[in-house]
């Protein structure tokens, strides 16, 4: 199984699982509004709950929507240039994203370590969540989004990158 297949495979298992856990945090969010609505009864921690999901959801999205070239970006004028410039526009722009969250992985490991060590969380009464599984979400996510830039480059390179 190549490279591309494993990738593939990973980003559209991580988009499931993060569609599941919005469908979760829609219940979540739902149960909070009904109970405090009707029965002055909000549940638990939903706040920290939702706020460290959203944070969960975009980073197991971010492969496939990289993957799937789902990713903003403004192509308006590109489409006018000649295939070999917009061929090398597409392989800069890949590099340049692969970069940026390269960076991004850089960045928080040290953090990510620090909130494995130290036993970190957010929040606080009745519910503690640990910091270090969004680290966690957050260099796989970012990892994956880089692993594949560094893939639609070399896809732009080889001249078999449909949006080159």
């Amino acid at each position: 199984m190549g490279l591309l297949r494993v990738a593939d495979r990973l980003n559209q298992a991580l988009m499931v699982l993060a569609a599941f856990w919005g469908f979760i945090l829609a219940v979540v969010i739902t149960v909070d509004v009904v109970g405090r609505g009707l029965f002055a009864m909000p549940l638990t921690g939903s706040l920290e709950i939702v706020t460290n999901s959203i944070i969960v959801i975009a980073f197991l999205q971010l492969g496939y929507a990289v993957r799937s070239r789902s990713m903003l970006r403004a192509d308006f004028l590109v489409h006018f240039l000649p295939g070999k410039l917009r061929q090398g526009l597409a392989f800069l722009g890949y590099l340049a994203g692969a970069f940026v969250f390269g960076l991004l992985v850089a960045a928080c490991v040290e953090p990510a370590m620090d909130a494995w060590h130290s036993g970190e969380f957010e929040g606080e009464g009745a519910l503690r969540v640990p910091t270090w599984p969004m680290y966690g979400v957050i260099l796989l996510g970012s990892g994956l989004a880089s692993l594949n830039y560094i893939i639609l480059a070399w896809l732009a390179l080889a001249g078999t990158d449909e949006d080159a």
